[in-house]
């Protein structure tokens, strides 16, 4: 039996929309379980994500990555300052901008917490079937993709699981950028329910 087209089809495509959205918070939540391990609330959390893997940043760019507003983003920086997980400092361009960087202790709080996650996840993908698992694994690439912005490149039918195209190659180096703007790298975009 084929695959149902979608190309042409609204209530495919939204019911694909629906499930999609439902799975990925329902999974983030699953996920989330593991961040009570860090010690940190989730605001401050999903701050230092943002820190870390966008970083250095000015509080009003964080506050919209964040969508709080800066007064929010401030008392969760102050915090973070308190903890040793982020510093500011004047940048060296205009000492009347300050830029919030993560301390080497705040990155390796998020480190650990993507590893929890990662482990996590890896154990209930262990699970499935391989033919399942090669689904998911080019599945993960197409909404790597979506997440970007980048919808336009059609699949081709040589992309197989592991392997990488000449123009994907050291994405990972490279980065992407995601919506606030700042320089991300490939499969680290933050997004305000993903702590890495």
């Amino acid at each position: 039996m084929s695959e149902p087209s979608l190309l042409h089809d609204d209530s495919l495509l939204t019911e694909t929309a629906d499930r999609l959205h439902s799975a990925a918070i329902h999974l983030l939540r699953r996920l989330r379980q593991q961040d009570s391990a860090s010690g940190l609330t989730a605001p401050r959390l999903s701050a230092l994500s943002v820190i870390v893997f966008a970083g250095p940043l000015t509080l009003r760019a964080l506050a919209a990555a964040e969508q709080v507003r800066p007064p929010t983003m401030s008392r969760i920086v102050d915090a973070l300052e308190d903890a040793g997980l982020a510093t500011r400092e004047a940048s060296v361009d205009d000492h009347r901008e300050v830029r919030i960087s993560a301390t080497p202790i705040g990155t390796r709080v998020l480190e650990d917490g993507r590893a929890r996650r990662t482990t996590k996840l890896a154990g209930l993908l262990a699970a499935l079937p391989s033919d399942e698992l090669a689904t998911l694994h080019r599945a993960a690439q197409i909404l790597d993709r979506i997440s970007r912005g980048d919808t336009l490149r059609a699949a081709r039918p040589q992309d197989a699981p592991g392997e990488v195209d000449a123009e994907n190659r050291g994405e990972d180096e490279a980065g992407a950028e995601d919506d606030a703007g700042p320089l991300i790298p490939a499969g680290r975009l933050v997004h305000r329910d993903q702590h890495r």
